[in-house]
């Protein structure tokens, strides 16, 4: 959005930060198109920040440059969240139903010919579905350090799973260096990146900048490598700090969303170093697809954090999350608005569902399992243990949440050197 950006430049940096494991094809596909999504947003009734009469960029990490979008300052995911909702619920051809859980799917012939809802209230109801889009989220809620909603627990995976699609890097999970370090049973809040684009700096106890001497953009380096430093202090029981106080500035013009949170917390930024932590956010793997969307098993789509593209290779670039379900949403909408759609006529039918859910305590064991043994840094002997562990936990392991899980620790196993997020000790 900056004259002196460049597709290429946003290319390369996406690439870097995938360790290159990433679709190149994706890759242009996704920067190429980042110019007219933002457009597209605008025209759905998104406001992003101005200065003056251009729009202010921020500067993220893993970018060699400020070329972010901000709306509401960190409020981003909020604003598009409410425009593509209002757009979504006056489009006329948008049947909207109650809330409810997708519960199974139904094959016939081998592909997708129907799915049966679950409603808070009342009976299930199955309905014929000719071509069925999976747009879950993430699978982070499984891990006890998180920055996702109780949601993102993978469900839309583990039912493509389930079904037999093919998945793909599904032990690529990207942990952001900075969420709030507050006693939490669910998801911890999220403290920007945005913050360091600003100008905060990561700091020990003693104050002491703790990034500058490891990469040469310091605390902008790349989220994996943040992670990791961070995270090995917190192991060695050493805490880490993002001091803000030195930012100039309308705080509630540009960072609500984190005074508000903070401030929850008894902490003012603008005067208080802010404890952070490495957390889950962000899940590069998923179902496998191609850039239509399409998975292995006919008729099945997905798009979003669930869809394993391979447009973020193995660490994803900042910002590039709402950037992919926005590019490769309207992308897929483009393509089944075409396409002359009809149930699958005959075959043999199975219903297939996710299996059962973990319970309570179990689920809280499944979530301390996998962050101890697939945080930001591995080693195969805790990842084997935890395998034993799981398999010995009935309670984790006929539950479709620990067949997940156990489906992660395999693919991470299996990868036998560090690849971008997926760091391994030499053990």
């Amino acid at each position: 959005m900056d004259v002196n950006d460049s597709v290429d430049a946003h290319a390369r940096d996406t690439m870097l930060a995938g360790a290159g494991h990433n679709c190149s094809d994706a890759v242009r596909y996704l920067t190429s198109r980042a110019p007219i999504a933002v457009r597209w947003l605008q025209q759905q009734g998104v406001n992003f920040d101005r200065q003056g009469r251009r729009l202010l960029l921020g500067h993220e990490g893993g970018h060699r440059c400020a070329r972010i979008v901000h709306a509401g300052g960190d409020a981003s995911g909020l604003a598009l969240l409410q425009a593509l909702t209002d757009a979504a619920r006056h489009a006329p051809h948008i049947h909207w139903h109650p809330p409810a859980v997708l519960e199974a799917l139904l094959l016939r012939g081998g592909r997708v010919a129907g799915v049966r809802l679950l409603g808070h209230s009342g009976p299930h109801q199955d309905i014929d579905c000719a071509e069925l889009v999976l747009a879950t989220g993430g699978c982070g809620a499984l891990f006890a350090a998180t920055t996702n909603p109780a949601g993102a627990d993978g469900n839309g995976l583990a039912l493509a799973q389930a079904a037999g699609a093919a998945l793909r890097d599904m032990e690529m999970l990207q942990f952001h260096p900075t969420a709030l370090d507050v006693p939490a049973s669910g998801r911890l809040p999220l403290i920007t990146e945005a913050l360091r684009g600003a100008g905060a700096i990561l700091v020990d106890d003693d104050g002491q900048r703790i990034m500058q001497a490891l990469h040469p953009a310091g605390d902008l380096a790349p989220r994996d490598l943040v992670a990791r430093h961070v995270w090995q202090y917190r192991q060695a029981g050493k805490r880490v700090w993002l001091d803000a106080t030195l930012l100039k500035g309308d705080w509630i013009q540009h960072f609500p969303t984190v005074a508000a949170q903070c401030a929850q917390h008894g902490i003012d930024p603008r005067q208080q170093r802010i404890p952070i932590t490495p957390a889950v956010h962000f899940h590069m793997g998923g179902i496998a697809t191609d850039l239509d969307g399409r998975s292995s098993l006919h008729g099945l789509y997905a798009v979003g954090e669930v869809a394993g593209n391979g447009v973020h290779g193995a660490n994803r670039l900042a910002s590039n999350s709402l950037l992919e379900g926005v590019v490769f949403g309207c992308r897929l909408g483009r393509r089944l608005s075409y396409m002359q759609l009809q149930l699958p006529g005959s075959g043999s039918e199975q219903w297939i569902d996710r299996g059962v859910s973990a319970d309570t305590d179990a689920l809280m064991r499944l979530r301390t399992l996998s962050w101890q043994s697939m945080g930001p840094i591995r080693s195969r002997k805790n990842m084997r243990a935890a395998q034993l562990h799981l398999l010995a936990d009935a309670g984790i392991s006929e539950s479709w949440q620990g067949r997940l899980i156990e489906r992660m620790l395999r693919a991470a196993l299996k990868r036998q050197h560090s690849l971008g997020a997926h760091y391994l000790l030499n053990d």
